[in-house]
């Protein structure tokens, strides 16, 4: 049965980041790019013809969110994810991004230590040394192609006086969707440590059957643990990237004025006319295009899985359990690890995202977006099956 999903749309000379820069970030134009998160999808028709509508008044001046959208988004959180917030608790900002660097900027000073899960998704590594402040890694583990977090490494790092820890749910490369077991110790390491925790929830609601997301809210009520804020997105939801709009969720109230504070100093409190509508009509009249979504990436995803459990099994896909993005193994190509960029560009003649990009621990891995119709998946597939054959001949 055919998909609103299985259209091809031509997204070059749009100004695409993903289609149009590859040369810049390839060094080749022709590849099939299948890297950057977004999607080759089009976003619902519900925000597009509401958009059309804001546009056709023809004045776009100063705009400030609504109390629709807040509202909007509160309901979307309890109905999704169960989890009731005041929409006081609500800030605004141009991206996830933008609140994680506010966020280092409000709540600590440059020499202070921050923590991050590796491998992660790599501008937050940025955001913590460009603010001249002290980079703490811990590790995941791999355990037969399961991620599970170190706790006894992450007490550790955490006791020798790490200020904020980056928290990534679903985490972003790998896919993990977080149990209560975890959350709720990751909470009580950061409460006895007074350690802020920064919990990027943008994935949340890319979520695949058998799993499900839990905002760090929940736990954290239960644990009497106010030091946290949650940062969501409908930009990967709804694919509305380019519209930069994202909200802050932060319960306890000084941490909420220090924040809007920092937002405001660095000018970052001013969105987009256009990303406030998208998010407005995406969170209160999006949500069957979204579980039409959700069946079609899970069919790319469980087709991407025996593509290579039968056709490439030299590389080994840790599937995910959230994201449209597969976290590929690599180490049994006979390709070195520092050539696979090199290899899949050339070669194969498709752009990944690099693992060691996100931290050592992903040298020898590639990130493959699989948000796309499924023929264009099923070509990239190909692509990298045959470069993978020609290395035995």
């Amino acid at each position: 049965m055919s998909s609103i999903f299985d259209e091809v749309v031509n997204r070059r000379n749009t100004d695409s980041l993903k289609w149009d820069s590859c040369r810049q970030r390839f060094g080749k134009a022709d590849i099939l790019p299948m890297w950057v998160a977004d999607m080759d999808f089009k976003s619902p028709s519900i925000i597009t013809e509401a958009i059309i509508r804001r546009a056709q008044h023809g004045i776009f001046g100063y705009t400030e969110a609504s109390e629709r959208l807040s509202a909007a988004l509160a309901g979307w959180v309890k109905k999704r994810h169960n989890w009731q917030i005041d929409e006081r608790w609500i800030s605004y900002s141009p991206g996830v991004v933008t609140s994680v660097n506010t966020a280092i900027l409000a709540y600590t000073n440059p020499g202070d230590k921050v923590l991050m899960q590796t491998p992660i998704y790599y501008p937050f590594y940025s955001s913590i040394l460009d603010n001249e402040r002290e980079l703490v890694t811990n590790s995941l583990r791999d355990n037969n192609r399961h991620y599970e977090i170190d706790f006894e490494d992450l007490e550790k790092k955490l006791s020798d006086n790490v200020k904020m820890m980056i928290f990534c749910s679903p985490h972003n490369p790998i896919g993990r969707v977080w149990k209560i077991d975890e959350l709720k110790e990751v909470l009580r390491l950061c409460k006895k440590y007074n350690v802020i925790l920064v919990s990027d929830e943008i994935h949340s609601d890319l979520v695949f059957k058998g799993h499900k997301h839990i905002p760090i809210g929940l736990p954290a009520a239960e644990s009497d643990f106010e030091n946290f804020i949650v940062l969501v997105s409908p930009t990967k939801t709804f694919n509305i990237a380019g519209l930069s709009v994202s909200a802050s969720i932060i319960p306890d109230a000084g941490l909420r004025r220090k924040f809007r504070a920092t937002l405001s100093k660095n000018g970052a409190n001013m969105l987009n006319i256009f990303g406030l509508v998208a998010a407005e009509a995406a969170y209160s009249s999006c949500e069957k295009w979204l579980d039409e979504l959700l069946l079609y990436l899970e069919e790319n995803l469980n087709t991407l899985e025996e593509y290579f459990k039968n056709n490439i099994p030299q590389i080994k896909v840790i599937r995910p359990e959230a994201t449209y993005l597969a976290w590929l193994d690599c180490n049994g190509l006979l390709v070195p690890a520092e050539e696979l960029k090199s290899f899949f560009v050339n070669k194969a003649g498709v752009g990944l995202n690099d693992g060691v990009t996100f931290g050592k621990e992903g040298l020898g891995f590639q990130r493959l977006n699989f948000a796309c119709p499924r023929t264009v998946l099923l070509e990239g597939l190909s692509r990298i099956k045959k470069a993978v054959d020609e290395l035995s001949n």
